[in-house]
């Protein structure tokens, strides 16, 4: 009994000292980088938030540094949509950007709730050199509408909140942060001296000599009538068909997320001055389409909706589509959109012999948020081993459907991700084995149908030839 206690005893002790080791390590690693010049620039122009960060960072210490940290409060963490970065080489007009790999990590010596990031360099930093990055990161969801309802006379106004010192496991020497804000009314913003507001771009900084985790919350109130279109659900269907067509099909849950509309609607007074008796509403929504689009069709539950532009090029497609109706705050529409195209761009075969879809990830429509985006990429019946290549975690899993005439099914390799933005748009790949002897059951079966039809005709024909007689 004796000796197991002693046993876990030393357990604990070893799992202390492991404990404080790497807390120790991870200090000693955020003690020699400091933040000679950190420029945050806000953009509050849409319902997506988007901060462009230029740091300047520096190596005080005596060993080389290959990563950097990002730090976000806890009420950023779920609104974090997408974190970019890049590196400055050369100066001036030679200046070129190198893209950095960006992933979540943790820290032991974090504040609760504090959400990290890591930025991987390209060479190591060593002990007095500087490194310029550039970081790009979006947030969803974080323009509060206030007041939460409001007229279709009235304009929109909403809370953005942050803080003026931006969040950091760094000393910083000098900060500055910028906010642009989509019109010159801005009801009122938190001081943090220095602070200046002219125009569109209210101004906080520079600060000097900030030590690591200092934070000052500020709020800002202000005039957002910009569209605040959210998907709240998107189920792209991409079906392959080695007969040359790729049938793509789009189902849209929509939902105007601003402050919700009060009152009764005058569509007499939206139609005289939709711009002033309807501000923060919208009616226009467009899509990017890929080029060579065909069949296309934009319809709801009741049918058809004629309400739509198309326009094409060879380079791309743009289909401009109205909702039967324009969407106030709270507002909801569903619709479908559907498209063929030619098989030959996006399907391809790799060098170990595979074939591969290449297609684009994300949302058609410009400038919305999709809370939940699901793609199902319907292979081929005899299709095997699928694999996907997505530049973003996704959550993936494998489904069959059965179509007409199928025989074992088709497999649906599906793909889903939570709080997708326009930036999440780029090409991912799916790749999969076919036995080229299914192509042949489709047609053979299908002819089979057809021949059975043929022959319950001429039967009925002659049995209605018969009673005649």
């Amino acid at each position: 009994m004796a000796r197991s206690t002693a046993m876990k005893a030393a357990g604990l002790i070893l799992a202390l000292l492991i404990f404080t080791f790497f807390s120790l390590a991870a200090s000693s690693s955020n003690n020699q980088i400091q933040i000679l010049n950190a420029e945050r620039r806000i953009d509050l122009s849409s319902h997506i938030v988007k901060v462009f960060l230029t740091l300047k960072v520096e190596n005080v210490g005596t060993s080389p540094a290959s990563e950097i940290f990002l730090a976000f409060p806890p009420s950023q963490a779920d609104q974090l949509a997408l974190v970019k970065a890049q590196a400055a080489i050369g100066k001036k007009k030679k200046k070129s950007y190198v893209h950095l790999d960006v992933n979540p990590t943790q820290l032991p010596d974090a504040p609760n709730g504090t959400k990290y990031f890591s930025i991987s360099l390209l060479n190591p930093l060593s002990s007095g050199e500087t490194a310029t990055l550039e970081v790009l990161y979006i947030l969803t969801h974080s323009l509060e509408p206030f007041p939460a309802e409001i007229s279709q006379l009235e304009s929109q106004l909403v809370y953005f909140r942050d803080s003026a010192l931006m969040l950091s496991p760094y000393h910083i020497k000098q900060q500055t942060t910028f906010i642009k804000t989509p019109s010159t009314k801005v009801e009122s913003f938190t001081r943090v001296e220095p602070t200046k507001f002219a125009g569109r771009e209210l101004k906080y900084g520079p600060y000097e000599d900030r030590p690591p985790y200092s934070f000052s919350p500020v709020i800002v109130h202000l005039e957002n009538n910009s569209p605040f279109a959210v998907v709240e659900e998107l189920l792209r269907e991409v079906e392959i068909s080695h007969w040359g067509n790729l049938q793509i099909t789009e189902h849209y849950k929509l939902v105007h997320a601003g402050a919700r509309h009060k009152g009764v609607f005058s569509r007499v007074d939206y139609q005289s001055r939709a711009s002033v008796k309807g501000a923060s509403s919208f009616k226009h929504l467009l899509a990017s389409l890929p080029p060579r689009v065909h069949s296309v069709y934009y319809r709801d539950e009741i049918g058809n909706i004629s309400s739509s532009h198309l326009r094409t090029d060879y380079r791309k497609s743009e289909l401009e589509i109205e909702p039967r109706y324009p969407l106030f705050g709270g507002w909801k529409a569903t619709f479908v959109i559907g498209y063929g195209l030619p098989l030959e761009d996006f399907l391809f075969e790799s060098p170990d012999g595979k074939r591969y879809l290449n297609f684009s990830f994300g949302c058609p429509l410009a400038q919305t948020v999709v809370n939940k985006l699901t793609i199902k990429v319907v292979l081929p019946e005899g299709s095997k081993d699928p694999s996907a290549a997505v530049p973003y975690p996704v959550e993936q899993r494998l489904e069959t459907k059965y179509s007409y005439l199928d025989v074992v099914g088709r497999t649906v390799l599906v793909l889903e991700k939570k709080n997708v933005v326009p930036e999440h748009i780029t090409p991912f790949q799916v790749y999969y084995t076919f036995k080229p002897i299914f192509m042949l059951a489709e047609p053979l079966m299908l002819a089979s149908v057809y021949f059975l039809f043929f022959m319950a005709c001429v039967a009925y024909l002659q049995i209605d030839i018969s009673i005649r007689k």
